[in-house]
């Protein structure tokens, strides 16, 4: 009988990516996957450190898997346990404790650790400056609708708030060759949609020699044939350079919905934050994403509270969020991280205040996505297919291109695949009718 293997996941599509990577890494060893709370004898739990809430977001999951699993061995990765790999091997019952840099070792390590039986946490944390890109990425996202692909890891930049340097190293890419061959193998295993993920992804290529860009990989990555998105992950709005526009507007294979992060619509903070743009830059490459993208799909991140935010700033980052057109918001308030710069900057917010004003902002953003789901009643739309169903209806879930979950009724066949759905009612939630199954077929 096979080992069994549960993952949970935290955070950014990169570690959704890492998963990804490491169940298959573990399955050609022998490893079957189920569920997260299902009976496993490992679990592996990625965690993310990029605020306060995200950590207890990790301690609650490894609380979860050994409440669940009691026997099994609890393994922790991921950016978490590269940063406060001590206090993670403290938490009750974790037995392996593995870096961002040691990911690739997993199985390695973890049938070490199961030959060695119960004992005080293993912990394997390396240095991430000699830290590469694992280099056999799996042929397939295995039982998932969507596919992420890593093309890029670390960030050189040094954002005064952001711990995410320290956790991922620096910035380093995938040879071009490489995540072809890999977005190729993906879509003839039947994934219709690629998401390209990286923590500092406009930056990709940088680092290679012969130098190259983004913007030269997604021209070769749009002609894969039978690929009907390729999404991509989380982008400065400085990486949108006239090569990159030229690409993502004009190719039917480039999703309609961009991530641009935004933090602040103060210029003041910006720079306190070390944000490599000005709040004129941001609105340029937005407003031309909105002139050539139809229904465009658009979010940001925000931070509420940023040590020195005063009330004028706050002010301007809502009227900059009310004026473009925006469709979802992420916004976070101000959290310290310990070895960044924000935490012994003066004026530090207090606590409620910061709370407000996210609650305002989280308001704001509510607002503008339930403004963009009702101007799509009425269209028809392609819709991926997620794997996992309704957990209220037990309807169908899927996904546009612009981003929009759309449920709707229909057999488990259609899962993965992309389908045709009218959109219908949009309040909490889109409610669909399903059109015409994969290849024109009539529902």
């Amino acid at each position: 009988m096979s080992r069994r293997v549960a993952f949970a996941t935290l955070g950014c599509r990169v570690n959704q990516a890492d998963t990804q990577q490491m169940q298959a890494a573990l399955e050609a060893c022998g490893f079957s996957t189920v569920p997260f709370g299902a009976a496993a004898d490992v679990v592996v739990v990625n965690t993310c450190t990029v605020t306060a809430r995200a950590e207890v977001s990790d301690r609650q999951a490894i609380r979860r898997a050994r409440r669940a699993n009691p026997d099994a061995r609890v393994v922790v990765t991921g950016c978490w346990a590269q940063t406060s790999a001590d206090e993670v091997a403290r938490q009750a019952g974790v037995d392996l404790v593995v870096g961002n840099a040691d990911k690739g070792r997993l199985p390695l390590l973890l049938e070490e650790v199961l030959v060695a039986g119960r004992g005080p946490a293993r912990v394997e944390v390396g240095d991430l400056r000699r830290a590469r890109i694992a280099a056999d990425p799996p042929a397939r996202a295995l039982g998932r609708s969507r596919a992420f692909v890593k093309v890029q890891d670390g960030c050189q930049h040094r954002c005064a708030f952001c711990i995410v340097p320290h956790a991922r190293g620096e910035s380093r890419s995938v040879d071009p060759m490489r995540v072809v061959d890999h977005v190729q193998g993906l879509v003839e295993a039947g994934h219709a949609e690629v998401t390209l993920t990286g923590i500092d992804l406009g930056h990709y290529g940088a680092d290679l020699v012969p130098r190259t860009s983004l913007a030269a990989l997604l021209r070769t990555l749009v002609d894969i044939r039978d690929l009907r998105w390729l999404r991509l992950s989380s982008m400065l709005p400085a990486y949108f350079t006239d090569d990159v526009l030229d690409v993502v507007t004009g190719a039917p294979a480039i999703a309609p919905h961009f991530h641009v992060p935004l933090q602040s619509g103060s210029d003041r903070v910006l720079r306190a934050m070390r944000r490599p743009y000005t709040v004129a830059m941001y609105r340029a490459v937005v407003e031309r994403l909105a002139g050539a993208v139809p229904r465009l799909g658009l979010g940001a991140d925000v931070i509420a509270g940023f040590p020195g935010e005063r009330a004028d700033d706050a002010a301007a980052t809502e009227a900059l969020i009310e004026a473009l057109p925006f469709t979802y918001l992420h916004v976070f308030p101000y959290s310290d991280r310990n070895g960044t710069e924000a935490v012994t900057r003066p004026g530090h917010v207090d606590r409620g205040t910061a709370a407000r004003r996210a609650a305002r902002l989280r308001a704001l953003g509510a607002a503008k996505a339930l403004a963009f789901r009702a101007g799509l009643v009425g269209r028809t739309e392609d819709v991926l297919v997620l794997e996992t169903r309704d957990r209220s209806t037990g309807a169908l879930v899927g996904l546009t291109g612009n981003y929009v979950e759309v449920v709707f009724e229909g057999p488990d066949t259609l899962m993965r695949r992309v389908v045709r759905v009218r959109l219908g009612r949009a309040d909490a939630g889109v409610r669909g009718e399903l059109v015409e199954s994969i290849a024109g077929v009539p529902a």
